[in-house]
């Protein structure tokens, strides 16, 4: 029988602390503001919580602004997918530009150039859910230069694949307990 994981209170709200099954409320959740790339719940952990009970599947939720992107323009040797479950988004893959509204799914097989922007005059939600199995080395994926990525401030001015200088020019992420309205209709 597979056990219920415990959940440990932190200044931030509930994160798992265990292995074994759980239920926690997004609104209970630790979230992570990423200062210029919207907020973030990673309901599989952050940092030491998802390699330690979480090695083979990611699953995040983002709230996005308007010209927020969610990640810089990159690759991965992973597969990762995206529903957008509120407001409007932009999609840029492979070069391309795909504007995205509620209920579209998203789905990068492995090595898929891309990254989402917020859009609309309101946050947009998107649900990520992407496999773990090649994040750590050289080999998992990387930053891309990109046009339409520069464009709309998701893009690198040199291929990497460092994160650190990818994302050298927002501020460090810090985890926040949940804030009223960061949710639409929650």
């Amino acid at each position: 029988m597979v056990p219920e994981a415990p959940l440990e209170e932190t200044d931030a709200g509930l994160v798992p602390a265990g292995h074994g099954w759980f239920v926690v409320n997004a609104r209970d959740a630790r979230w992570i503001e990423r200062g210029g790339r919207g907020h973030s719940l990673p309901f599989t952990g952050w940092t030491e919580e998802e390699d330690a009970y979480f090695p083979q599947v990611g699953i995040n939720l983002f709230v996005l602004g308007p010209g927020e992107p969610m990640s810089m323009y990159h690759w991965e040797a992973d597969v990762e997918d995206f529903l957008v479950l509120a407001g409007e988004a932009l999609l840029i893959v492979e070069g391309e530009e795909r504007p995205l509204r509620r209920w579209d799914f998203v789905h990068c097989p492995p090595g898929t150039k891309h990254t989402i922007v917020g859009a609309g005059d309101g946050p947009c939600v998107v649900l990520a859910i992407g496999a773990r199995q090649n994040q750590e080395g050289e080999g998992w994926g990387g930053y891309t230069v990109d046009e339409a990525a520069l464009r709309h401030g998701a893009g690198v001015e040199e291929d990497t694949n460092q994160a650190r200088l990818a994302y050298a020019r927002f501020p460090r992420s810090q985890p926040i307990r949940y804030r009223d309205g960061l949710l639409p209709g929650a």
